[in-house]
């Protein structure tokens, strides 16, 4: 059984949809630690032999791609799918139908959890909800176990109504029992089956398939060092940001769960003695640095300080996000001495009568605290910080809250426009509001384009602000001289450079 995992073009002028994040388009490839994991879980339960063919890479990568479709001898293939992606995906469904109107395709990920029926285009499509990683390896299984007796079926040309029959019993008997599947039988109606519970035995999960992106350079530009990796130690995050999209994985098991429970699901944890296993892999490996993708890495000052004796014992450099109100003085120190270079803190605003709208539970003075203890300690601070996430904004207080970002000890500022992603108590709101517009969801860059008309800002002025903050920002003396002496080459400062173009221009 040959396995592709696919990762399609972008079939517009567009940057290719970044896929781990989920929510904005690339300006600094990273490896997609979901789709990895995904994959080597598949590798482990069912013996496949695995390939992962990244097509927005490439000097021809829609050529390259057809060239793949036309003559690739995979038995099945995975894509994963975030809602920026569903275009460029639906597309090359539909150049693979060219070639072959029976392979079946996989889908996985925050945007066919969310929509199903907007992925299920014949009966040998899939979607896997939520987590995907039990639910494909059931699929697998099934469609392996069963491959040849398909084929046979749709030989028998002159008899129709047996074909049909048969193939029901294939999904009686098989595919009905899999728990976490969307599927589309032949009379074109969608099954929802039951949900699969959330995965609390994270432990059981092997560790990401790096070697299937051993040919790959990756660069993180807050860390300037590597090989470069990515990892996880947690999935989700307790708390209730009403507009928060956390990464693509965990998202997917949010909307899943919201569906079923009206509720987040639980968090997931590895264990520390799991984490350490990996870390042992990563440094045999030769990566030097990891960037840490958990909605929120940082709970307890006894487990971050087994993870960071775990990062201190390889001499890791590596980076994380964390609340605000996770900082403390002493764990700040902590995580200098382990080799944390980077701490990304999602502050959204430095208005606290947005910040309890929006639920964040925590307040802009805590948010000043964290930034000095941080600063204190020698690490890096980037500040996310988003335009439109509550009516109350206006550009009285977007224009407070860039004025107080810049003059606060950090790092790096990434702006956003809030977007109302389906799922969110924000979409919610906007929807019952009417501050969505043209009165529905469409997928936008939240780097650079905004859909929504809030009561005092609209579409034009969030984007007018984003783009002229940036300009500023990014261009001014203080940023550029902080970074320039970072870079270790000149490669470094080249791909910086055209990360840059990319994230003011497009």
């Amino acid at each position: 059984m040959r396995v592709s995992f696919l990762t399609p073009p972008s079939f517009s002028l567009r940057q290719p949809a970044e896929r781990s994040a989920g929510c904005t388009r690339v300006v600094v490839p990273t490896p997609n630690i979901y789709e990895l994991t995904l994959a080597a879980t598949v590798r482990r339960d069912t013996g496949a032999e695995i390939s992962l063919d990244d097509f927005t890479v490439g000097r021809s990568p829609y050529r390259q791609f057809a060239t793949f479709a036309e003559n690739h001898d995979c038995d099945i293939i995975f894509i994963w799918s975030v809602n920026l992606s569903y275009d460029d995906d639906i597309q090359a469904l539909s150049i693979l139908r060219r070639h072959n109107s029976r392979l079946p395709v996989i889908f996985a990920g925050p945007g066919p959890t969310w929509a199903p029926r907007r992925y299920l285009h014949d009966i040998f499509t899939y979607v896997l909800r939520a987590e995907p990683e039990t639910t494909a390896c059931a699929l697998v299984r099934a469609l392996d176990s069963t491959e040849e007796n398909i084929q046979r079926i749709f030989s028998e040309k002159n008899n129709d109504h047996h074909a049909r029959w048969r193939r029901s019993q294939f999904f009686e008997s098989s595919i009905l029992k899999i728990t976490g599947l969307s599927w589309c039988d032949e009379n074109g109606i969608v099954h929802d089956n039951p949900s699969r519970p959330p995965n609390d035995r994270l432990d059981d999960l092997p560790f990401a398939a790096r070697d299937l992106i051993a040919d790959r350079t990756y660069r993180n530009p807050k860390l300037k060092t590597g090989p470069y990796t990515t990892a996880f130690t947690s999935r989700n995050c307790p708390y209730h940001c009403i507009f928060c999209v956390p990464s693509s994985l965990s998202f997917a098991r949010e909307i899943e769960h919201r569906n079923n429970h009206g509720c987040k699901p639980p968090v997931g944890f590895r264990s520390v003695e799991s984490i350490s296993m990996e870390m042992d892999q990563i440094a045999l490996q030769g990566y030097r640095a990891v960037g840490f993708t958990d909605d929120n890495f940082i709970w307890n000052e006894q487990r971050t300080a087994a993870i960071c004796s775990i990062m201190r014992r390889h001499k890791l450099i590596w980076g994380c996000q964390a609340r605000a109100d996770a900082i403390t003085p002493a764990i700040a120190e902590m995580l200098a001495r382990s080799g944390c270079r980077y701490i990304d803190l999602g502050v959204e605003s430095f208005d606290d009568r947005i910040l309890e709208y929006i639920k964040k539970g925590i307040t802009a003075d805590r948010i000043r605290q964290a930034i000095h203890d941080l600063a204190d300690a020698g690490i890096q601070v980037k500040l996310n910080v988003l335009i439109g996430s509550s009516p109350l904004e206006t550009t009285t207080t977007v224009g407070h809250t860039l004025r107080e970002v810049r003059r606060l000890p950090v790092d790096q500022i990434m702006i956003n426009i809030v977007s109302p992603f389906p799922g969110t108590e924000f979409h919610r709101l906007c929807m019952e509001n009417g501050w969505i517009d043209g009165g529905r969801y469409i997928p936008t860059d939240v780097q650079r384009h905004s859909i929504l008309r809030l009561p005092h800002l609209t579409p034009r002025q969030m984007e007018r602000m984003l783009f002229c903050h940036n300009l500023r920002y990014f261009m001014s003396w203080r940023f550029i001289s902080r970074q320039v002496v970072r870079f270790r080459s000149a490669a470094d400062f080249i791909h910086a450079l055209k990360a840059l173009k990319i994230k003011l221009f497009g």
